[in-house]
Parts: structure tokens; C-alpha cells; sequence
């Protein structure tokens, strides 16, 4: 019978694939992806008066718990304001013209970016980088940043409602 310790080369393979499928590269966290139908949401009904966040948890089949984390978040970044009492809920306080996508993921996720040396906000030296001005790497994740922040940037919640009414 074979003997395997967590170093033999079966297990440092499933060992790799466990961590790399937990760090999902590109990827978007469920917690902005459900704030990004909620805005949504609130951004149809912009200067419509506030929305539940029943309702809201209902109409995007969102957890109510999780949406009410969420939008507290939101409401904090100055995005949605709420109204207490009858007649309550979230509302939006920018217009859906002025909250996008890249804006939203950060607040939520944090970097955008694929490597700490190439972010905006996050930014961190590569320990093993030798020099950042001519690292071909750095080179590669800087434009895939740099585009990825782009398309974001242009994506705003009424653009978003926009193409939602074109597919239709």
C-alpha cells in the first residue's frame, strides 16, 4: 500500500486546485452581485420615494439579512439614504447616471486589480520584483486593469437599466 503525505505530488496537486478555485480570479463576491441588483432595483425607481427591503429581497430573490448588510454599506458610502416609519425603506441619493460599477466593486471587494503592485488604492510593492518600471508581468496585469476599470467606469446603473430595456 502507498503511503501519501499532504507533500507527495498526488496531494500538492489537489492541494493547488483547492486554493486556486477558492481565489476566484475576475470574479465578482455574491455580495456584489446582489448589490448591484439592488441598486438596480432602486435606481427604477430613483425619486420614486423609498423601497423596502422586503420588497427588494423578494423582487431580486436576495436574502433579506444579507440585503439589509448590504445596503447599510451603501447607505454608509453615501450612495442610498433610508426613511424609518411608514412609507420606509432605501432609496438612491445619486442619480443611477453617477454610481458605477468600478465604484461599487471597491467599496465591496476591495482592489480591482489582479496584483497588489498595480492597483490605485490597494497598492503594494511585489517582494520579488526586482524593478517595477520594466517588469513584464506587472506590464500585462497594469493594462488588464487599466481595461477592466475602463469598462466599469462607463457601466453606470442607467446604463445598465438601458441595455436591460434593449434585450427585452
Amino acid at each position: 500500500m502507498e503511503s501519501h503525505t499532504p507533500f507527495s505530488s498526488g496531494s500538492i496537486y489537489i492541494v493547488i486546485f483547492v486554493t486556486l478555485s477558492t481565489q476566484s480570479l475576475l470574479m465578482i463576491s455574491k455580495k456584489t452581485k446582489y448589490a448591484l441588483n439592488a441598486l438596480v432595483h432602486l435606481a427604477k425607481k430613483f425619486e420614486q420615494g423609498p423601497v423596502l427591503i422586503s420588497y427588494i429581497s423578494e423582487q431580486e430573490n436576495i436574502p433579506q439579512k444579507f440585503l439589509e448588510a448590504i445596503l447599510l454599506d451603501l447607505k454608509n458610502a453615501g450612495i442610498l439614504a433610508s426613511k424609518k416609519g411608514k412609507g420606509g425603506g432605501y432609496y438612491l441619493i445619486k442619480p443611477p447616471e453617477e454610481v458605477n460599477v468600478a465604484d461599487v466593486m471597491r467599496l465591496l471587494d476591495g482592489p480591482i486589480a489582479l496584483l497588489p503592485c498595480v492597483t490605485y488604492k490597494y497598492y503594494e510593492r511585489c517582494e520579488e520584483c526586482k524593478d517595477e518600471e520594466t517588469c513584464g508581468i506587472r506590464d500585462v496585469f497594469m493594462a488588464v486593469r487599466n481595461e477592466t476599470v475602463q469598462i466599469l467606469k462607463q457601466n453606470t446603473l442607467a446604463s445598465i437599466i438601458g441595455k436591460e430595456s434593449v434585450q427585452k
